[in-house]
């Protein structure tokens, strides 16, 4: 499982995935060339310290980013454009990641190493509600049917708590390191990538597990499922990113032009295209069906993460930055957007 299966990639020619391939040309000519003439990235000031996480709303709307400096901050996309909305405070701690709501544009949670999650309304621009959890808190999901939100703690604990009543439903204690957890498309898996380099797999809501994969040599560290629910992809610290079927659960191919721990990734609206960073100073931006490389965006530090527009060719980011030439120590906590026109 560590390298590329030799059986799997001929699968990808049979029936409608051939169609992709052939087809695939064309996207990446189409793709290449909207870069070509769109591939300005732009910085907005966001935090006074290192940015954690970005996320946009599932309308695409708004981009919440959560930081080192204890808060979230929100932007509205115009144009071409982030214009800040609204800072988030409350935490006591480090924002460590967020994400919105899967199908209301209005909400979004935030995890805290101050061992609570607090979800946020953008119409109130408060807190609606803050959940006290056992650990410090690093990794957060909210469910597709949006009734769910789970969130993972240092101490590898994984609490999944009821959207509506606030209250906790269930806790799992693992005896692996967690790192990023998901589900998947369907709702009826859950997924959580592991220091010893495995995918596991439970049942969901019964929280069996199903299955646990050998999927990297080392620690495993982010996952994210497609839009179309065909794939998902998993990023190690062995600098590789492997892209999974998620029926037949079998690794389709890697992509390893990173030298560095895959720290983030994010497929693009379409799921044609993976967003793939980690230290090195730029982000790959693979093809999904080929593994070829249609684009890269030049970097000048490590990048925390990355996330596509859900409508859109435009591609957020935050790098470990810092301000000016002359002050190294002062971290510039701005959150850039990749894919505007040249010209703007």
């Amino acid at each position: 499982m560590e390298g590329e299966p030799a059986a799997t990639p001929a699968k990808i020619q049979k029936g409608p995935a051939g169609l992709a391939q052939r087809d695939g040309g064309r996207y990446f000519q189409e793709m290449q060339e909207s870069f070509k003439n769109n591939n300005k990235s732009r910085e907005f000031p966001a935090h006074t310290a290192k940015v954690h996480s970005v996320a946009w709303s599932c309308d695409g709307r708004r981009l919440a980013s959560g930081s080192f400096d204890k808060t979230a901050s929100v932007f509205v996309l115009e144009k071409d454009r982030l214009v800040k909305e609204n800072n988030y405070r409350g935490h006591s701690d480090s924002v460590d990641q967020l994400c919105w709501h899967p199908t209301n544009p209005d909400l979004f949670v935030t995890a805290s190493g101050d061992k609570t999650i607090r979800i946020w309304d953008v119409r109130t621009t408060k807190c609606i509600a803050t959940v006290n959890t056992k650990g410090e808190n690093i990794n957060i999901c909210w469910s597709p049917d949006g009734q769910t939100i789970a969130v993972g703690n240092k101490d590898d604990v994984v609490t999944f708590i009821d959207a509506k009543t606030h209250r906790s439903k269930a806790e799992e204690q693992f005896k692996f390191e967690v790192n990023e957890i998901s589900w998947n498309n369907d709702n009826d898996m859950f997924f959580l990538t592991n220091g010893n380099g495995c995918i596991n797999i439970l049942s969901y809501p019964e929280l069996k597990p199903i299955q646990s994969i050998n999927a990297h040599p080392s620690n495993c560290i982010c996952i994210k499922f497609d839009p179309t629910g065909k794939y998902f992809a998993t990023g190690s610290a062995d600098a590789l990113v492997s892209l999974w079927d998620v029926e037949e659960l079998v690794c389709v191919r890697c992509f390893s032009r990173l030298d560095w721990p895959v720290r983030t990734l994010s497929f693009s609206h379409d799921g044609k295209m993976l967003a793939s960073a980690s230290e090195d100073h730029f982000i790959d931006i693979a093809e999904v069906e080929t593994g070829e490389k249609l684009w890269e965006v030049q970097c000048d530090s490590p990048t925390f993460t990355v996330a596509w527009h859900p409508k859109r060719p435009l591609l957020a980011y935050a790098c470990d930055d810092k301000e000016g030439k002359y002050d190294n120590n002062r971290e510039a906590g701005t959150v850039k957007l990749f894919g505007l026109p040249n010209d703007s």
